[in-house]
C-alpha cells in the first residue's frame, strides 16, 4: 500500500512510497481503511525530534476512516463502522481511567508506540503515536477508533481526532472558562483556533488572539476571537482589554519555553494558565518561590483536551451539526498523498489553520 514515511530524525520531508504493508488484525484489534487525515504540528515535531518517536514511522495520528476488518474478541465496533482514531486511547480499566482522567491512560498507548505493525520489506516501521495515519491502511486495538455516524465528512472527523478535541477541550474541560471571563490564547495554528471556539462555547466576554502572523490573527476573529494582537503587543492587549490587570485564562498554543513564560506574565494574579504546546523536555518553564506564592495563579498542562474519546468525540460532532463549532472552516486545503511534503512546508510557514490529506 502507499503512505507517507519519515526515514531519520531531524528531516522536516517524507518520502511517499507505495511498498509499505501492514498486520492483520490480532485479538481485540481492528483494521481501518483511513479516508481522510490532518496534518498537525505534533507530526512535524516527531520528524524534526522535539517528541520522542522511535524511526523509521509513518506519521500521521490526525484521522479517521472505515472499519475494514475486525480480530478475534472485538465488540462495540463492526466492519463498515466509520471511526475516527484516537492515538490515546482510555483502556477502561486503570486508575487514571477509574478516577475520571481516561486521557492520561497509558496503558494501551504505550503498547501501542512500542509495536511496529508496518513493515517495508524486511524493516520494521513503526506509526507515530502508536498510529501511522499518513497511509492507506492501519491495524490498531479497538479501544483506539470511535465509532461515529456515516454523514459526519471524513474530513471534519479527522480534525475532531486531535487539534479540536485538544484546543477545545483545553478551555472547556482542562480550564473550565467561566462565562464573561477575558482569555488569550497564544499561537492561532490549529490547537489555538479549536481554543478560541472553545473559550467561546463557555462564554467568555473577550477572547484576544495573539500570533506573528497577520492572517491568522483574520482568521481568529473569524473563529470567535474578538482582539487580534502581535505577540510584540502583548502589553497592550492587558492594558487595552483587562485594565492593566492581566487575563482570566491565558492558553499557550505552541511549546516553546518564551511562551511558556509570556503565557504565565500575561495571566491576572488568581488566574489560570493552561499550557497545550507539546513543547521539547529542555523547554523549561523558571518561576521563583516568591511569583508563586503571591500570585496565587494556576498553572495547568492539558493533554488531549483532558477528553475521554469515547463520549468527547461524540459532543465536538453534537456541536458542529447545531453550528456551534466551525470545523469545515478549520480545513484550509484538502490534499492527497503525495502533497503532504506541501502541507508540511506551509505548516513551517505557519500559513494554515489545518490541511486535510485525502487518503
Amino acid at each position: 500500500m502507499r503512505g507517507a514515511l519519515a526515514a531519520t530524525s531531524g528531516n522536516d520531508t517524507v518520502e511517499i512510497v507505495d511498498d509499505l504493508t501492514v498486520d492483520e488484525p490480532g485479538e481485540g484489534e481492528v483494521q481501518v481503511g483511513i479516508r481522510a487525515a490532518g496534518i498537525c504540528h505534533s507530526d512535524l515535531s516527531a520528524m524534526n525530534g522535539t517528541i520522542l518517536q522511535r524511526f523509521p514511522f509513518v506519521p500521521g495520528h490526525e484521522g479517521a476512516g472505515e472499519v475494514t476488518a475486525v480480530g478475534p474478541g472485538v465488540s462495540g465496533v463492526a466492519e463498515g463502522d466509520h471511526v475516527i482514531v484516537a492515538w490515546t486511547p482510555p483502556c477502561g480499566r486503570c486508575k487514571a481511567c477509574l478516577r475520571g482522567q481516561p486521557n492520561l491512560c497509558i496503558d494501551i498507548f504505550f503498547a501501542m508506540q512500542g509495536t511496529a505493525r508496518f513493515h517495508r520489506g524486511e524493516s520494521d516501521i513503526f506509526g507515530f503515536a502508536g498510529t501511522g495515519t499518513w497511509a492507506e491502511t492501519m491495524v490498531l486495538p479497538a479501544q483506539a477508533v470511535v465509532p461515529i455516524p456515516a454523514d459526519v465528512p471524513y474530513d471534519v472527523a479527522a480534525l475532531i481526532g486531535c487539534g479540536v478535541t485538544t484546543g477545545v477541550g483545553a478551555a472547556v474541560n482542562t480550564a473550565k472558562v467561566a462565562v464573561g471571563s477575558s482569555v488569550m490564547v497564544l499561537g492561532c495554528g490549529g490547537v489555538g483556533i479549536s481554543a478560541i471556539q472553545g473559550a467561546r462555547l463557555c462564554g467568555a466576554a473577550e477572547i484576544v488572539a495573539v500570533d506573528t502572523v497577520p492572517g491568522k490573527l483574520d482568521d481568529a476573529r473569524r473563529f470567535g476571537a474578538t482582539h487580534g494582537f502581535h505577540p510584540d503587543e502583548v502589553p497592550q492587549a492587558i492594558a487595552e482589554v483587562t485594565g492593566g490587570e492581566g487575563f482570566d485564562y491565558a492558553f499557550e498554543c505552541i511549546g516553546t519555553a518564551p511562551t511558556f513564560r509570556a503565557a504565565w506574565d500575561a495571566t491576572r494574579r488568581g488566574g489560570t494558565t493552561v499550557i497545550v504546546g507539546a513543547g521539547r523536555g529542555d523547554a523549561v518553564l523558571s518561576l521563583n518561590g516568591f511569583e508563586l506564592f503571591f500570585s496565587e495563579k494556576a498553572l495547568l498542562g492539558s493533554y488531549y483536551g483532558s477528553a475521554d474519546v469515547r463520549t468527547e468525540f461524540h459532543r465536538l460532532i453534537r456541536l458542529w451539526r447545531s453550528g456551534r463549532l466551525d470545523l469545515e472552516g478549520m480545513v484550509t486545503a484538502r490534499l492527497d498523498l503525495d502533497q503532504i511534503n506541501d502541507g508540511l512546508a506551509a505548516m513551517q510557514r505557519g500559513a494554515v489553520i489545518r490541511q486535510v490529506v485525502t487518503i
